[in-house]
Order: structure tokens, then sequence, then C-alpha cells
């Protein structure tokens, strides 16, 4: 083994280990992060994925991510939001976006809630049902994290599965 593939292999690993703290903490974008781990591995004789995985894998990636945002929102929707609620929740997760340095990741969790809730209120409803509007959105985003985190972990099971 050349010194550059135990390079490429030792930063493939940590780009995968990178992707899986980043499902958890939003500053990092997991998928994205593992996938290049795996192209990283890729680049080696020792990992050769197949281009149909590294295509599936990349479309997957970028439907996570997107997700990542929308799925507050629909979150919030199917707990019984109305076109306010859905509205707030996805400015607050966009507004949360500028706030993750301060409270690492907290932010990202609260500001869909209260976005949310907030949009409810605003459009009248009853702060019981703002209340399980914001809550929605709250799972929508462990649901984002889940998602996240099966993608990433699966892509170190190709790791693995390759490696032994």
């Amino acid at each position: 083994m050349t010194t550059i593939t135990i390079i490429l292999i030792i930063l493939g690993a940590l780009c995968l280990l990178t992707g899986l703290i980043g499902c958890i903490v939003p500053v990092l974008p997991g998928p994205p992060i593992s996938y290049v781990g795996l192209l990283l591995l890729h680049f080696t004789k020792e990992y050769d994925y197949s281009l149909t995985l590294l295509l599936v894998l990349l479309a997957l990636v970028v439907v996570v991510t997107v997700l990542d945002f929308v799925i507050p929102m629909l979150g919030s929707k199917y707990m019984g939001a109305g076109k306010w609620g859905s509205i707030g929740g996805f400015i607050g997760t966009i507004v949360g976006l500028f706030f993750v340095s301060v409270s690492w990741g907290l932010s990202l969790i609260i500001a869909p809630f209260i976005g949310a809730f907030l949009g409810e209120k605003a459009s009248g409803k009853s702060w019981n049902d703002a209340l399980v509007a914001g809550f929605g959105s709250f799972l929508g985003f462990v649901v984002g994290i889940l998602l996240k985190t099966i993608l990433c972990l699966y892509m170190i099971y190709e790791f693995v599965a390759t490696f032994f």
C-alpha cells in the first residue's frame, strides 16, 4: 500500500465519522461530508465502489439534505398546522441556521418550533393548537436527523464491509 493510499483511507474514514457526527451537530453537513469520505476511498485501489452505488448515494445525499430543511415544515403541517404555521416553521429553520454558532444547534431545534408556534398564533389559532404545530416541527427535525444518520451509517457500512 502506498503512502497516498494510506492517507486517502485515513481521510476517508475521518470524513465518514465526521459526517456521522454532523448528523447531530447542525454546523456540519453530515451526509455530504460522509459522501466525500466514500469518494476519497473510491480513489484507492483497495476500495472500488460501483458508479451506480456512487450515483445512488449522491442522489440520496442531495434528497436528504434538501429534506432536512423541509421536514420540520412537513412535521408541523402533519400535526395540523395551517399555512402560517408551516411557513413559520420553515422561516424558523432558516433563522436557526444563523444562530448555530451561538448555541451549538439548540437554535436549530428551537427556532422551527418557535416559528411554527408564532405562525399559528399569528393566524389566530389557540395556544394548544400552536404548541401542537410547534411540536410537529420538532418531530420533523428529529426525523431529519434519523434520515441523515441512517444514510451516513450505510456509507460507513460500505466502508467497513469492503475493508473486511
